[in-house]
């Protein structure tokens, strides 16, 4: 059994452990609101622009066609952009995305294609790296910003975009985590190169709408634009569940300190007695020995 110097000190540790958990719950909370108006406000256009960009693909075909549209004839290589966080102390935000991934370069592999990986943030490298080494081909650092923006989602779509250009994969799939609320965040996949167009065709609505400029031109710009809004959208999303996954763990810390804080102090003052009765029987076994 512990002594009361040991348990005291063991008190002492949870209890100041139950401070930073608590103080880490409360950023976390005022963070998720800013993060959480950001994302749910970034959504209206990213999903509007993809679909833009879907209804103006469906029009365009045959060999003027942008390679981010029509893709390299092939899709042997498959290239895995993996958004994560930067920090621990998250609950299983990162853990999900990267198994998100995991298991779709798993099947990727089990069908005869080449899985490479681009990661975004320094969380789950360590894991990928173990589970698929050599394949991760980048990493984009977001460790020196506070909050990774826009200027962040252009500079990874420079890279890929290289990456591209330069023949090194066929296709390109996102990973991040949706926010839903501080209790639930959903791990996402979503293809971002080439685009993908809808089943039916998403212009028959408007086939009869004329462009000026042609749709080649305008895809020209809106396709390397509409990858840097859907990352920008992803690097939000991740944001709001970053912060809401941290709030929620934090709080279950908090609330486990002070579970054992109480069983502690249960077990402290139970041994206390013990050893005070022990002192008085002592005591009166030597009075009565006289």
């Amino acid at each position: 059994m512990a002594s009361l110097k040991e348990l005291k000190g063991r008190i002492g540790s949870v209890k100041s452990t139950q401070k930073i958990t608590k103080a880490k719950q409360m950023v976390a909370a005022a963070k998720l609101r800013k993060a959480q108006a950001a994302a749910e406000a970034a959504r209206p256009y990213a999903q509007r622009l993809e679909g833009v960009v879907a209804s103006l693909a469906a029009k365009v075909g045959g060999e003027g066609a942008s390679p981010l549209l029509a893709g390299t004839g092939k899709d042997q290589v498959h290239l895995l952009v993996v958004a994560n966080g930067d920090k621990g102390l998250a609950g299983a935000f990162n853990a999900n995305i990267v198994k998100a991934a995991i298991v779709k370069g798993r099947e990727l592999i089990a069908a005869g294609k080449t899985v490479k990986f681009f990661l975004v943030g320094r969380k789950g490298k360590a894991v990928l790296a173990r589970t698929f080494p050599g394949l991760i081909v980048a990493q984009f650092d977001t460790t020196h910003v506070r909050a990774p923006g826009f200027a962040e989602a252009q500079a990874v779509t420079k890279q890929i975009m290289d990456l591209y250009e330069a023949g090194q994969f066929d296709v390109a799939h996102l990973f991040f985590s949706q926010f839903k609320s501080a209790l639930a965040q959903i791990p996402t996949e979503q293809q971002i190169i080439p685009v993908k167009i809808p089943a039916g065709g998403a212009a028959a609505s408007d086939a009869t709408v004329e462009y000026e400029p042609s749709e080649e031109d305008i895809l020209a710009d809106l396709l390397p634009r509409n990858i840097t809004i859907q990352i920008f959208k992803a690097l939000l999303e991740n944001m709001a569940s970053e912060q809401g996954a941290s709030m929620t763990a934090m709080d279950n810390a908090t609330r486990n300190a002070g579970d054992l804080i109480k069983k502690l102090t249960i077990q402290y003052n139970r041994s206390r007695q013990a050893a005070i009765t022990t002192e008085l029987v002592e005591i009166i076994s030597g009075a009565e020995a006289l």
